[in-house]
């Protein structure tokens, strides 16, 4: 019998998490390495538990996953948002949880663009009176 998977696509900032879970201990591996390992900061690990913990499926599922792109804030972000869409799909009842708790929507927020006649996005370049 095949094992039985689900898939999530996670985005934030310019980070792509490809998320894959599966019934098992509650292993969370990112690229092939185990989360205290690629991801340095606790408050980050916190973020992408965050779906498991609301769903109250912490210790049900191993999480596989293949991050790209980003730093590790918009990389956390990907894994978490792609975590709850792939709990989405593992069962539905656990929409209006998700929904609840702000798991679902996508972070639309970007880096601004720089601007012509500008150093950055909003920087401009230092007055000079004389």
């Amino acid at each position: 019998m095949a094992q039985v998977e689900y898939i999530g696509t996670g985005r934030r900032k310019s980070s792509v998490a490809r998320v894959r879970i599966v019934p098992g201990t509650g292993k969370i591996t990112i690229n092939g390495r185990d989360i205290e390992d690629y991801i340095p900061f606790e408050a980050l690990r916190m973020v992408v538990n965050q779906p498991l913990v609301a769903t109250e499926t912490k210790g049900s599922y191993d999480v596989l996953v293949n991050v790209s792109g980003g730093g590790y804030t918009g990389q956390a972000g990907a894994i978490r948002h792609g975590i709850a869409r792939a709990l989405l799909k593992a069962d539905p009842e656990y929409r209006p949880t998700l929904k609840r708790a702000g798991l679902l929507t996508r972070d639309p927020r970007m880096k601004e663009r720089k601007k012509y006649g500008l150093k950055g996005a909003r920087r401009a370049p230092q007055f000079s009176k004389r």
